[in-house]
């Protein structure tokens, strides 16, 4: 019996698409070729869809782990702006996706999730942040689960994670009808 794929979106570069700073990928074959039975990927590249070339200039996060600045780290370039407008402009596209997870790529300025550094003054010890492509996805998909790429070859974490997303889909499925329903009853 033939299942229907979980729509996940995921970095570019977790499915081997050349797109890093360095113009690598970071392939990882067990997304791709065992949760790829299960789930169908929707590949973003934040970086490059932002309008930033391959290879380009490594970047990185400064300032108020909060509301870090992006930094091209040679220039001292600012880029903040740019990636929140297309960060923004792009979760509203996502709308219309329908996805049940997200896997993101880890220790990325725009993608980590978790112990992400935000560099600070000379003298002060860096914090911890989150991308900000990521921190904009959470905060306008607040209940889709997401994980960083990595942390899926832990089992338990990779159990989590499947929970995670049938809990979503089931409730976002039971809403929509629920929903539905009720519009039949009102007219």
């Amino acid at each position: 019996m033939k299942h229907k794929k979980l729509k996940i979106g995921i970095s570019s570069c977790l499915l081997g698409k050349n797109v890093r700073y360095n113009g690598e990928n970071k392939l990882d074959r067990f997304i791709v070729k065992i949760l790829g039975h299960y789930f169908s990927y929707i590949p973003i590249c934040p970086e490059v869809e932002c309008g930033l070339g391959i290879p380009r200039l490594p970047m990185r996060l400064e300032g108020n782990p909060k509301r870090p600045k992006l930094v091209i780290t040679s220039t001292n370039i600012d880029i903040t702006k740019k990636m929140l407008s297309w960060s923004k402009e792009k979760v509203h596209k996502l709308e219309k996706e329908h996805l049940d997870g997200f896997i993101f790529k880890s220790r990325s300025p725009s993608c980590g999730i978790l112990d992400l550094t935000v560099y600070r003054k000379k003298k002060s010890p860096p914090k911890k942040g989150q991308g900000l492509f990521v921190k904009m996805f959470k905060d306008h998909f607040p209940l889709i689960p997401i994980e960083e790429g990595e942390r899926l070859h832990d089992p338990e974490l990779l159990k989590s994670f499947f929970a995670r997303i049938l809990i979503y889909k089931y409730l976002r499925n039971f809403l929509t009808k629920k929903d539905s329903l009720i519009k039949i009853l009102r007219i």
